[in-house]
């Protein structure tokens, strides 16, 4: 079967409409000759009389009255076609795949996908709280468009740009040893609470690699009494007496209703960065484009 000639197609109805061969020509701005043969031909292919043809000019058949209108509806679906494409393409329509680690989900994401959801109604949200490792892995094999996650990976063949700043935090009961250090929530050094025993957090998480190097280089390693898996879990260890702990300051919100205390940890190093990555070499649709600019719009870089 031969494709539909979407040319052709326009001819037949212009033909039906003015009943000429010759303004039919004269509208698609060609040769009379040429809108016959196509005529000719097609009514050939289809083993069909098409049009009935008198010194008065042309009238469809029942036959042509019928592939008039299977034209039309064809027609109408490639403009409807079209438009849905157009709005693919300007934003309005498609996807847009999040992989967000948990800090990234308890900072401002939450508000700005809000935001975004609220403009770009068309575009359906798929989020997954994933690790940040797990959240490159989604990106690499294509499960997911963006991803959220810390700073302190190899982002090589990524495009990153900074989505929020996160400072660490060291967290402790209020009976503490520590406790008049942290109290006043004053910057706290590092190897002053390495010696103290800690609740470990997420084995192999972003968290949990930035503060095992930061204890290697500082020649003293963790004093871990227990490790969990959540920071909701870390916070309840932590009330519990097993030690300190440490957060990210996206999740301080976790401390209300409890009576611990925190500081910022005061090494540079502490002071961390979430970002907003993509793949290089995958393709920038418009859903991914205006999320991304979102996101640069509205980030605040901490003082």
């Amino acid at each position: 079967m031969a494709p539909f000639d979407s040319v052709t197609a326009r001819l037949i109805l212009l033909l039906a409409e003015t009943g000429s061969i010759g303004r039919a020509a004269e509208r698609e701005g060609i040769a009379t000759s040429a809108v016959s043969r196509r005529v000719s031909d097609l009514e050939s292919r289809l083993g069909v009389v098409l049009f009935d043809r008198s010194a008065h000019g042309v009238k469809l058949t029942t036959a042509g009255a019928a592939y008039a209108e299977g034209c039309r509806n064809v027609l109408r679906a490639i403009a409807d076609l079209d438009a849905v494409m157009a709005d693919f393409g300007a934003g309005l329509r498609g996807s847009l795949r999040l992989a967000c680690t948990s800090s990234a989900l308890t900072g401002r994401l939450p508000e700005l996908l809000a935001r975004y959801a609220a403009k770009h109604a068309g575009i359906e949200l798929d989020i997954q709280e994933t690790s940040a490792a797990k959240g490159l892995l989604a990106l690499d094999e294509g499960r997911a468009d963006i991803a959220i996650v810390s700073d302190n990976y190899d982002f090589t063949r990524f495009e990153i740009k900074a989505f929020e700043d996160d400072r660490v935090w060291v967290l402790a009961p209020p009976d503490h040893p520590l406790a008049a250090r942290i109290e006043p929530r004053k910057d706290i050094p590092f190897e002053m609470v390495l010696s103290h025993p800690i609740v470990g957090i997420h084995h192999a998480g972003s968290l949990d690699r930035l503060l095992g190097d930061a204890a290697r280089k500082a020649g003293q390693p963790f004093k871990e009494s227990v490790r969990v898996e959540s920071f909701p879990a870390l916070v309840r260890m932590v009330e519990a007496g097993f030690g300190i702990g440490f957060l990210r300051s996206t999740s301080l919100h976790l401390l209300a209703g409890t009576d611990l205390i925190c500081a910022p940890l005061a090494e540079p190093w502490a002071l961390r960065q979430l970002l907003v990555v993509r793949r290089k070499s995958s393709p920038l649709s418009a859903a991914m484009k205006s999320f991304i600019a979102l996101c640069s719009e509205t980030y605040v870089p901490s003082v």
